[in-house]
Protein backbone atom coordinates (compact mmCIF):
# COMPACT_ATOMS: atom_id res chain seq x y z
CA UNK A 1 0.00 0.00 0.00
CA UNK A 2 1.08 3.91 -0.70
CA UNK A 3 2.98 5.41 2.18
CA UNK A 4 1.94 9.46 2.17
CA UNK A 5 3.09 12.34 4.32
CA UNK A 6 0.50 15.14 4.90
CA UNK A 7 2.12 18.36 6.13
CA UNK A 8 -0.40 20.45 7.90
CA UNK A 9 -0.51 24.18 7.48
CA UNK A 10 -0.66 26.60 10.44
CA UNK A 11 -1.69 23.69 13.20
CA UNK A 12 0.01 24.68 16.75
CA UNK A 13 0.86 28.28 16.17
CA UNK A 14 -1.32 31.25 17.05
CA UNK A 15 -3.78 29.45 19.06
CA UNK A 16 -4.87 26.95 16.07
CA UNK A 17 -4.96 23.62 17.96
CA UNK A 18 -4.89 20.36 16.81
CA UNK A 19 -3.64 17.39 19.23
CA UNK A 20 -1.90 14.94 17.28
CA UNK A 21 -3.37 12.39 19.09
CA UNK A 22 -6.91 13.62 17.37
CA UNK A 23 -4.96 14.00 14.00
CA UNK A 24 -3.75 10.08 14.04
CA UNK A 25 -7.55 9.36 14.90
CA UNK A 26 -9.13 11.31 11.53
CA UNK A 27 -6.34 9.33 9.22
CA UNK A 28 -7.44 5.96 10.85
CA UNK A 29 -11.31 7.05 10.51
CA UNK A 30 -10.33 8.15 7.30
CA UNK A 31 -8.77 4.44 5.89
CA UNK A 32 -5.46 5.41 6.82
CA UNK A 33 -3.35 2.65 8.15
CA UNK A 34 -0.50 2.95 11.39
CA UNK A 35 -0.80 6.60 10.89
CA UNK A 36 2.31 8.13 13.06
CA UNK A 37 3.18 11.80 13.67
CA UNK A 38 6.22 13.85 14.10
CA UNK A 39 6.06 16.93 16.50
CA UNK A 40 3.26 19.07 16.88
CA UNK A 41 3.08 20.94 13.48
CA UNK A 42 1.24 18.97 11.86
CA UNK A 43 3.43 16.19 9.96
CA UNK A 44 1.31 12.72 9.55
CA UNK A 45 2.86 9.43 7.81
CA UNK A 46 0.37 6.79 7.04
CA UNK A 47 -0.27 4.01 4.66
CA UNK A 48 -3.59 4.36 2.57
CA UNK A 49 -4.64 3.26 -0.74
CA UNK A 50 -5.82 6.44 -2.75
CA UNK A 51 -3.95 9.17 -4.25
CA UNK A 52 -2.24 12.65 -2.61
CA UNK A 53 -4.88 14.75 -4.09
CA UNK A 54 -7.37 12.69 -2.88
CA UNK A 55 -6.38 12.73 0.27
CA UNK A 56 -5.54 16.13 1.27
CA UNK A 57 -9.14 16.51 -0.61
CA UNK A 58 -10.19 13.92 2.42
CA UNK A 59 -7.92 15.39 5.55
CA UNK A 60 -8.78 18.85 4.81
CA UNK A 61 -12.69 18.27 4.80
CA UNK A 62 -11.98 16.18 8.01
CA UNK A 63 -10.59 18.46 9.72
CA UNK A 64 -12.70 21.37 9.29
CA UNK A 65 -13.96 22.45 12.63
CA UNK A 66 -11.37 20.79 14.77
CA UNK A 67 -8.71 23.64 15.27
CA UNK A 68 -9.61 27.39 15.83
CA UNK A 69 -8.75 28.45 11.84
CA UNK A 70 -8.94 26.36 8.54
CA UNK A 71 -5.89 23.92 7.81
CA UNK A 72 -4.70 23.68 4.63
CA UNK A 73 -2.93 19.88 3.48
CA UNK A 74 -0.74 19.15 1.68
CA UNK A 75 0.22 15.44 0.65
CA UNK A 76 3.56 13.92 -1.01
CA UNK A 77 4.41 10.12 -1.64
CA UNK A 78 7.05 8.61 0.02
CA UNK A 79 9.00 8.56 -3.49
CA UNK A 80 8.13 12.04 -3.86
CA UNK A 81 9.29 13.06 -0.29
CA UNK A 82 12.44 11.30 -1.12
CA UNK A 83 13.26 12.77 -4.60
CA UNK A 84 12.99 15.80 -2.46
CA UNK A 85 15.25 14.78 -0.09
CA UNK A 86 18.05 13.80 -2.75
CA UNK A 87 17.01 17.06 -4.84
CA UNK A 88 18.22 20.15 -2.57
CA UNK A 89 20.71 22.01 -4.72
CA UNK A 90 21.89 24.04 -1.82
CA UNK A 91 23.54 20.20 -0.17
CA UNK A 92 26.59 20.50 -3.04
CA UNK A 93 27.63 23.73 -1.29
CA UNK A 94 30.64 23.23 1.03
CA UNK A 95 29.70 23.96 4.54
CA UNK A 96 26.42 24.56 4.01
CA UNK A 97 24.51 24.65 7.65
CA UNK A 98 21.65 22.39 7.11
CA UNK A 99 19.99 24.14 10.05
CA UNK A 100 19.33 26.96 8.01
CA UNK A 101 17.41 24.96 5.49
CA UNK A 102 14.23 24.36 4.54
CA UNK A 103 11.29 23.30 2.06
CA UNK A 104 8.13 24.70 1.12
CA UNK A 105 5.71 22.60 -0.21
CA UNK A 106 2.80 23.91 -2.58
CA UNK A 107 -0.07 22.11 -3.42
CA UNK A 108 0.48 22.77 -7.24
CA UNK A 109 3.03 24.54 -9.37
CA UNK A 110 3.50 27.65 -9.40
CA UNK A 111 2.21 29.85 -12.43
CA UNK A 112 5.06 32.48 -14.51
CA UNK A 113 2.84 34.77 -12.49
CA UNK A 114 3.24 33.82 -9.13
CA UNK A 115 7.22 33.15 -9.78
CA UNK A 116 7.35 37.06 -11.13
CA UNK A 117 5.85 37.85 -7.98
CA UNK A 118 8.75 35.79 -5.83
CA UNK A 119 11.71 37.14 -7.68
CA UNK A 120 10.39 40.51 -7.25
CA UNK A 121 10.89 39.64 -3.29
CA UNK A 122 13.45 41.44 -1.29
CA UNK A 123 15.11 39.04 0.14
CA UNK A 124 18.57 40.08 1.47
CA UNK A 125 21.46 37.04 1.63
CA UNK A 126 17.91 34.69 1.79
CA UNK A 127 18.04 32.19 -1.63
CA UNK A 128 15.54 29.50 -2.98
CA UNK A 129 15.60 27.11 -5.89
CA UNK A 130 12.29 26.53 -7.68
CA UNK A 131 12.08 22.77 -9.04
CA UNK A 132 7.79 21.52 -9.62
CA UNK A 133 5.71 21.89 -6.55
CA UNK A 134 8.67 22.19 -4.14
CA UNK A 135 10.75 25.42 -3.18
CA UNK A 136 13.95 24.51 -1.40
CA UNK A 137 15.05 27.63 0.80
CA UNK A 138 18.23 29.09 2.42
CA UNK A 139 18.09 31.24 4.96
CA UNK A 140 21.70 31.80 6.28
CA UNK A 141 20.31 34.41 8.96
CA UNK A 142 17.67 32.17 10.30
CA UNK A 143 13.99 31.23 9.83
CA UNK A 144 12.64 33.73 12.87
CA UNK A 145 12.49 37.00 10.19
CA UNK A 146 13.02 34.82 7.32
CA UNK A 147 10.72 36.69 3.73
CA UNK A 148 10.71 33.24 2.26
CA UNK A 149 9.08 30.85 5.16
CA UNK A 150 5.46 31.83 4.56
CA UNK A 151 5.39 31.55 0.64
CA UNK A 152 1.86 31.14 0.26
CA UNK A 153 0.91 34.94 0.54
CA UNK A 154 3.22 35.96 -2.52
CA UNK A 155 2.69 32.07 -4.56
CA UNK A 156 -1.14 32.50 -3.97
CA UNK A 157 -0.96 28.72 -3.84
CA UNK A 158 -1.86 26.66 -0.68
CA UNK A 159 1.51 25.99 0.80
CA UNK A 160 3.38 24.93 3.87
CA UNK A 161 6.83 25.07 4.72
CA UNK A 162 9.43 22.67 7.19
CA UNK A 163 12.63 23.06 7.95
CA UNK A 164 15.63 20.46 6.30
CA UNK A 165 15.42 18.45 9.65
CA UNK A 166 11.88 17.46 9.77
CA UNK A 167 11.97 16.69 5.97
CA UNK A 168 14.76 14.32 6.81
CA UNK A 169 12.61 12.54 9.71
CA UNK A 170 9.67 12.41 7.87
CA UNK A 171 11.59 10.49 5.23
CA UNK A 172 12.92 8.28 7.39
CA UNK A 173 9.55 7.11 8.87
CA UNK A 174 8.43 6.15 5.46
CA UNK A 175 10.60 3.42 6.08
CA UNK A 176 9.10 1.87 9.03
Amino acid sequence: MPVFIALLRGVNVGGNILKMERLREICAHLGATNPRTYVQSGNVVFEAAGSASAWEEKLEKALAGESRLPVSVIVRTAAEMSKVLAGNPFLREKGIDTARLGVTFLREAPSKAALAALTALDIGRERYHHAGKDIYLHCPDGFGNSRLYALDKVLKLRATTRNWNTVGKLCAMCAT
